[in-house]
């Protein structure tokens, strides 16, 4: 009695272990496939699922996150013979978890020698130069070859970077050199160009300084013209208002004369009274009568002026 109950607790025991290891949680971010006998049955999602006993089991489980696999350099040869060493990244993620799973035996293995071979392909009908400038299509076109050819195994190629191209050492001594020539070539032509930009500036300031000086000298002379015409006006006008007065002085003492009949001496005293009258004014110019004019003739000139 004794051994029976013990067996029938090992035989539970061994049944509670296999229904528990039978019992399988599916992450969110994976898929499980579960074969029978050998053959694909179906395609777990996220949840808890029960095998069968001794009949099912889990083949593979499938990360659904996009992964990315970085692959060795590659060895490849230009157009122009140029041989140098460029690695690739692939990023990917898997759309059909079936096809990932018997699709292809090593679907990664396989990813890296596709890449390798389209690498060499793509790069080969390219010079250095082109490689060099050409990143992105090189990028564009791997991924396009990528994702058609893994395709089948339920794959998704969704980017395709190309990490580092390594020319030989001696090209990229020359490279080196070359980018140092260019380097010294455009601070030249920033040290012309500056050169330039000053010499010009300068000119510039000197022609403007030349022209204000000019408009200076002009506006100068003219002030200076018009300051000597209006003194010559001035002068004239001093001149003619002189005269003026002369024969107003002229004309006072003749018409004195007339009225009075004075005698010569009384004629002389008058005529230097109105000479000196003359003086007080505001002109800069007197002209007298010349010393061979008398007094007498003056007196004649009145009476004929009474007789008029």
């Amino acid at each position: 009695m004794i051994a029976l109950i013990v067996i029938l607790s090992i035989l539970g025991a061994i049944l509670l272990i296999v229904i528990l290891s039978s019992i399988k949680i599916v992450k969110q971010t994976e898929k499980v496939i579960v074969e029978r006998l050998g053959a694909y049955r179906t395609t777990w999602n996220v949840g808890i699922h029960m095998l069968l006993p001794f009949f099912d089991r889990v083949a593979l489980r499938v990360s659904m996150k996009e992964q990315v696999k970085d692959f060795e350099p590659q060895s490849v040869i230009t157009k122009d013979n140029v041989t140098m060493e460029i690695d690739t990244v692939v990023f990917f993620v898997v759309t059909d978890a079936k096809l990932y799973a018997y699709g292809v035996e090593d679907p990664l293995s396989a990813i890296s020698y596709l890449s390798a071979t389209t690498l060499r392909n793509i790069i080969g009908e390219l010079a250095l130069d082109e490689c060099l400038t050409s990143r992105e299509i090189i990028n564009e076109k791997m991924r396009k070859i990528l994702d058609e050819a893994t395709d089948p195994w339920g794959i998704k190629v969704n980017r395709v970077e190309v990490k580092n191209i390594l020319p030989p050492k001696d090209i990229r001594e020359a490279m080196e050199k070359q980018m140092r020539a260019e380097r010294e070539k455009r601070e030249k032509v920033l040290l012309a160009e500056g050169e330039k930009q000053s010499a010009i500036l300068v000119a510039e300031g000197e022609k403007q300084s030349a022209i204000l000086k000019a408009e200076a000298d002009k506006q100068m002379a003219i002030l200076r013209a018009e300051g000597e015409a209006e003194s010559l006006r001035q002068v004239k006008q001093a001149e003619a208002d002189s005269i003026k007065m002369v024969k107003e002085a002229e004309a006072e003492g003749l018409k004195l004369i007339n009225e009075a009949k004075p005698s010569e001496a009384a004629l002389k005293l008058r005529y230097f009274e109105a000479i000196t009258k003359v003086a007080d004014g505001q002109a800069t110019k007197i002209f007298l009568p010349s010393d061979g004019m008398k007094i007498g003739s003056i007196a004649s000139i009145v009476k004929e002026v009474n007789k008029d």
